[in-house]
């Protein structure tokens, strides 16, 4: 992505609204690991999925890139949270920025892979060298209209319904998703979604 495309994210992420659930989310990503990132464990950043609904209340994954890590899987769009990020939540904003091209509007809620699950699950980088923790929020965002792809990083989008997820299939074309997990986290957000009517 282009400096100049850096600094619309960047500048996009400043106008969003939160619930004031997530609070504990708003906070720059050095004062979180200090204050709440400790109560985790020793981990060393903060990657965030954004959970995001069309009107007809499909929810939007991205594929990954043929040349990435996890090549042509599918995923929501995320990443990981960068220190000169204003908060968690603008690092998310500015990922939803970069990965989908799609301006955050407002943070709902967070999302975990089931009811008795706790937020902020932990997990390894792929050489096990370095902890995370992953957060997801449902977020609204200004338009679905304009979903924009770095094609270094994705290939593809589609807006999917429950029974594709499940299926990890939209009509015969095959939407392998990256993990379990976030299989687990998109069936999970998309309950949420239907449960509080949208």
């Amino acid at each position: 992505m282009s400096l100049n495309n850096d600094k619309t994210a960047l500048s996009h992420a400043s106008t969003f609204e939160v619930d004031t659930r997530l609070k504990s989310w708003n906070l720059p990503l050095e004062q979180w690991l200090l204050a709440i990132g400790k109560t985790f464990g020793n981990i060393d950043g903060v990657c965030t999925s954004s959970m995001v609904f069309n009107e007809e209340g499909r929810i939007l994954m991205v594929q990954r890139a043929s040349t990435d890590s996890m090549p042509n899987k599918w995923e929501v769009p995320g990443g990981a949270v960068d220190i000169d990020d204003a908060s968690i939540l603008a690092g998310a904003a500015r990922e939803l920025m970069e990965e989908a091209g799609l301006k955050a509007k407002r943070f709902n809620y967070e999302v975990a892979t089931g009811p008795d699950e706790k937020f902020g699950r932990l997990f390894m980088n792929s050489r096990r060298t370095r902890s995370f923790c992953r957060v997801v929020f449902d977020v609204d965002v200004e338009s679905c209209e304009d979903v924009k792809l770095d094609p270094k990083e994705h290939q593809d989008f589609a807006w999917v319904m429950e029974d594709e997820v499940r299926k990890e299939k939209i009509g015969g074309r095959a939407i392998p998703i990256t993990h379990v997990t976030m299989q687990a986290l998109i069936l999970e957000a998309l309950g949420l979604r239907k449960e509080m009517g949208g």
